[in-house]
């Protein structure tokens, strides 16, 4: 009579670390890759100021005006005959009564201004203009 042994299973403690760093690294890989894609905005070169920046992130309505005079309400185009609809709607569903101007640095005086002057006819007072700091190495005058 043959006896037969019965099999015991032994529990592995050793963790197979390289499937979790090949799946760390494929993430890694993939955050590198999609974050500039991630950044909104219209690419404008905004003005360089020594004013100190602002210390809290405040919630608003971003508006943009490129260097060819174009409108953004965050992100998107608006024509200025129905700028005013296009900002209370989103000024609405953010719950905020801050804007921010982002200008580039060639825009036209006039179109700026223009912008401005129908966010205070709209009665909007927290008007915010925003600005990219000036490097601290470099000597403005020579």
């Amino acid at each position: 009579m043959r006896f037969r042994r019965k099999r015991t299973y032994t529990a592995i403690a050793d963790i197979n670390i390289a499937n979790l760093v090949d799946v760390v690294l494929v993430l890694l890989i993939i955050f590198m890759i999609s974050a500039p894609l991630l950044q909104s905005g219209i690419e404008v070169d905004l003005p360089k100021t020594k004013a100190a920046a602002i210390e809290e992130e405040a919630e608003g309505v971003v508006i943009t005006i490129d260097k060819k005079g174009g409108v953004y309400i965050d992100d998107v185009w608006a024509r200025l005959d129905n700028f005013e609809s296009a900002l209370e709607q989103e000024m609405r569903s953010k719950n905020t009564s801050s804007v921010y101007i982002r200008g580039d640095s060639a825009v036209a005086y006039g179109v700026a201004i223009q912008v401005i002057a129908r966010l205070k006819e709209m009665g909007i007072e927290g008007i915010g203009l925003v600005t990219t700091p000036v490097e601290q190495g470099r000597s403005g005058r020579k």
